[in-house]
């Protein structure tokens, strides 16, 4: 546990790194090598040392602190990128050139959730009439993260239309197909959206961008398979992204889910432990809890659980970074439950999609207010996602009503989609469809008897 708790007081130290200006050489905590990041961040350290009035240094400066929070999911490096934006936006000319650090600022707001600060910086840079594509794709991504789907797909629908003007095919699959791709997950075409995202891909390789940013392509493709149930692909997809960067740590933890959605729950553990060595993310804590919990180490599985609300009370950022995993988790472990609701209604200030409603839906079912959890399941479902989790909340929700044959159809459809979507989930869905398939065949025998 005292690793962890050195970790995580090393993540929670941004406003300290915070006063040391962007120039300086700061000492950040590695758990790998040096990489290439960080010899940019060296490199361009040392440039606005020798020409601090150049803007377009601190612009690629505050970019590699952004990537470098990308990296590692270390909360500091927003702090330090916002920093460095800010002085390159102080320095830079009011006009097109100022369209970068703006794109980069609201790339670094996007980060730590500040959606319509991101939106604003976006629409600012757009403003400056530079001709970037960027900042209307991020416009899109401030849209979708805020659940205004349709502004988004206008966002996206301009990047596309400019971007066969003013841009390469590859440039524009790579910046675009992702996007577009999560969209048509989101409306419950996920056939088309692995389709896009292996165009993605394939533009990605052909453009040999960053390893982090191949990764994350990698992981959303298999976020997206394994929604769909292919554990195989998903797998490959996974490995993949560990195989473009050995240090992705969300690749590392999507692999450990499926190795547990195979019951291969021993390197699922590893696998796990690998990923938040790298960086504690509450969601891959509290999931190698759950594997734990699977293989009866008990201990082992409340010394996690303890982690992720300790992780969600390190600091103010932390805790709205984390504000729908730690309500999800609370929800999940029948805890701290009037907490968990108004972690789950703090979020919905700050956005409305899907996500934000399912778990507020999840969260009122565990307090016991089923009614108003069926309106906020309502809202998660409006755009006929297949998610089995979602569709697994709406099955025990509807049940609680009493609304037996919804309850049914959803429950079926989330394991139809994913049977093995949840280390304890699916179990429950398949016990609450026995239960509700015992009520209706005695309620049948009592109407026959009559």
């Amino acid at each position: 546990m005292a690793k962890w708790l050195l970790v995580l007081l090393t993540l929670c130290a941004a406003s300290a790194w915070a006063q040391a200006a962007p120039s300086e050489s700061v000492p950040l905590k590695r758990v790998a090598p040096i990489s290439e990041t960080d010899r940019q961040i060296q490199i361009l350290q040392a440039h606005v040392r020798e020409a601090p009035g150049d803007y377009a240094g601190y612009d690629g400066l505050g970019s590699a602190f952004l990537q470098k929070a990308r990296e590692t999911g270390d909360i500091a490096y927003y702090d330090l990128a916002e920093q460095t934006l800010k002085s390159a936006l102080t320095l830079a000319p009011q006009d097109f050139r100022a369209a970068d650090p703006l794109v980069h600022l609201a790339s670094v707001y996007m980060g730590e959730h500040r959606f319509s600060d991101a939106l604003a910086c976006a629409q600012k840079a757009i403003g400056t009439g530079s001709g970037n594509l960027a900042p209307f794709a991020i416009e899109g991504d401030a849209y979708t993260d805020m659940g205004d789907y349709d502004e988004a797909v206008t966002a996206y629908n301009t990047v596309q239309s400019l971007g066969r003007v003013i841009s390469s095919p590859l440039a524009l699959a790579y910046m675009n197909d992702s996007r577009m791709a999560y969209l048509s997950f989101l409306r419950g075409d996920s056939a088309e959206a692995i389709r896009l995202m292996k165009g993605a891909i394939a533009a990605a390789l052909q453009t040999n961008v960053l390893r982090e940013n191949l990764a994350w392509l990698y992981f959303e493709l298999g976020e997206r398979y394994f929604q769909t149930g292919d554990l195989e692909s998903a797998g490959l997809s996974y490995q993949s992204g560990i195989t473009a960067d050995p240090h992705h740590y969300r690749s590392l933890a999507g692999l450990a889910k499926v190795r547990a959605a195979q019951g291969k729950l021993e390197e699922s553990i590893q696998l796990y432990q690998r990923s938040i060595a790298i960086i504690p993310f509450p969601m891959y804590v509290a999931e190698l809890g759950d594997v734990y919990r699977k293989v009866g180490r008990i201990s082992e599985a409340q010394q996690q659980y303890d982690l992720v609300d300790y992780i969600g009370h390190l600091s103010k950022l932390n805790r709205v970074l984390a504000n729908r995993e730690l309500a999800l988790f609370y929800a999940d472990q029948g805890i701290k439950l009037p907490e968990a609701l108004d972690l789950a209604r703090n979020e919905l200030e700050v956005r409305h999609d899907i996500y934000t409603w399912d778990t507020l839906a999840w969260v009122l079912y565990r307090n016991g207010q089923f009614q108003e959890a069926a309106e906020a399941i309502h809202k998660a479902l409006a755009l006929h996602t297949n998610d089995s989790l979602l569709l697994f909340h709406a099955g025990m929700i509807y049940h609680s009503l009493a609304k037996d044959s919804d309850a049914a159809d959803f429950l079926s459809r989330a394991l139809k989609t994913n049977p093995h979507f949840h280390v304890f989930h699916a179990e429950a869905a398949s016990r609450a469809l026995e239960d509700i398939a015992q009520s209706q065949s005695k309620e049948l025998r009592s109407s026959n008897a009559q």
